[in-house]
């Protein structure tokens, strides 16, 4: 705050001549008290400079630019690359004839598959790019968190948003109308997630906490505790995947790097190459989410990649499945690895007894078993994300079979926490011992009568 000529920092006269400010000895004051009228800057109005001039619209304006501009930035990241691709090859005699249109519509196409729409073109795919999906839900939480607003009509606007974008690219690429059924559901899916985690980041956001205690409020306590073990187990198992995918790849370095060069290719080519492979490193992480706990993987008709045993055939000069486990590895102590759910569901169940206070026999028994299927139904849903088709013939049977995942992980999850919650649970201990007691009396009292 500056300071008029003359005055003290405390706003009094400076003690020249005339005991004042003013000329003539008089204060600026009214009864000419000799005081310096006291200048006050006001900081709370709000600066004008780069203010936007949608400050003044509704809330699900913003949302509905925070939800555009996320579809919009995560479809560019991957046409503008094939864009640049398709000008540094232009002049190979492969692309003669060939519109740069082409390259967009694939780029679109790839976009559309991250959302689960299939590419219908030769060859099909379906196999989604989870590192594409990754990419644009965190497109939209970005995009939320910066630029949207914590509101209902906001969070329905945006996702309405991006689904327009979906709509759009789906119809200009020819997209059949069940596929782009599909594709709207995957990007509902995508832009309620990502958008729904940015908006709870924005300063005036509630707390996640209180957005979702109305439906919590409503479950029975052990069916809440368990839904949160079961997350915790299915995530725990995920970490290990990936740590297991990351060892995949550092061990058959050389295989990926034997793939690499036998494909020859130039800078262009190597850039796409790589782009591709990181499109598909999430996929790697849920086969080995799969291997580790037992059902195994496969890759391509009539293939298997388990603890088990390996039936590997002929696969494609893809360098990331030069990383797949060899037929050496498996079986021996490797059987005993899907023991990894087990171990799960007991670290998840020493955190529910901490926090699960019982009432009944029945609430710990109830605990686990919802833990369990909240665990296998969370990898039911990864393991149909991580299975599809990259081409005809064999290549259409890629990844796990979801359901016996979903089984493995539930059946582990359940053992190992049920041997943890249940001795440690002071009214299940009671209801057995009481149990016991009454099989006990009744098997003496039918000696004490004897036969007859």
């Amino acid at each position: 705050m500056s300071i008029p000529p003359g005055t003290r920092p405390d706003g009094r006269g400076s003690g020249a001549p005339g005991g004042s400010g003013a000329p003539g000895g008089r204060g600026a004051g009214s009864g000419g008290s000799g005081r310096a009228r006291r200048r006050v800057v006001d900081d709370a109005a709000s600066p004008r400079f780069f203010v936007s001039d949608l400050d003044g619209a509704p809330r699900w304006v913003g949302g509905m630019l925070a939800g555009l501009q996320a579809a919009l930035l995560s479809l560019l990241v991957v046409v503008l690359p094939a864009i640049a691709a398709y000008v540094a090859t232009s002049a190979a005699p492969a692309t003669t004839g060939v519109p740069w249109t082409r390259a967009v519509e694939v780029a679109a196409g790839l976009w559309l598959l991250a959302h689960g729409v299939p590419m219908t073109a030769a060859p099909t795919v379906t196999l989604v790019p989870l590192g594409l999906t990754a990419l644009a839900l965190f497109g939209c939480y970005a995009s939320a968190r910066r630029s949207g607003y914590a509101t209902r009509s906001a969070f329905g606007a945006g996702v309405g948003a991006y689904l327009g974008v979906v709509l759009v690219v789906g119809l200009a690429t020819g997209v059949p109308l069940l596929h782009l059924g599909a594709g709207l559901l995957g990007g509902a899916v995508v832009a309620a997630l990502g958008l729904g985690a940015g908006l709870l980041r924005r300063p005036e956001a509630p707390r996640f906490r209180d957005v979702v205690e109305p439906v919590r409020s409503r479950l029975p306590e052990p069916v809440a505790h368990g839904v949160a073990a079961g997350a915790t187990a299915l995530a725990t198992l995920v970490l290990l995947a990936a740590a297991l995918a990351t060892l995949w790849v550092l061990t058959g370095r050389s295989a990926v790097a034997e793939v690499v060069g036998s494909l020859r290719l130039d800078a262009v080519g190597g850039i796409v190459l790589a782009v591709g492979e990181l499109a598909y490193a999430p996929t790697l992480v849920l086969w080995a989410f799969a291997w580790l706990t037992g059902p195994g993987f496969a890759v391509g008709t009539g293939t298997s990649f388990a603890v088990g045993g390996v039936q590997a055939g002929a696969l494609p000069a893809v360098p990331l499945l030069g990383a797949l486990p060899a037929p050496d590895v498996a079986g021996g102590v490797l059987v005993a690895v899907p023991v990894v759910t087990l171990l799960a569901g007991a670290a998840a169940a020493l955190v529910l007894r901490r926090r699960l206070v019982t009432g009944r026999a029945s609430d710990a028994p109830v605990a686990g078993l919802v833990a369990a299927a909240a665990a296998g139904l969370g990898a039911l849903v990864l393991a149909a994300l991580a299975r599809g088709g990259i081409g005809p013939g064999r290549m259409t049977e890629l990844g796990p079979e979801p359901a016996l995942v979903a089984l493995a992980v539930a059946g582990g999850v359940a053992v190992g926490g049920l041997v943890v919650l249940l001795p440690g649970d002071r009214h299940v201990r009671a209801a057995v011992a009481g149990a016991a007691r009454r099989v006990w009396s009744a098997a003496t009292g039918r000696a004490r009568r004897g036969p007859g």
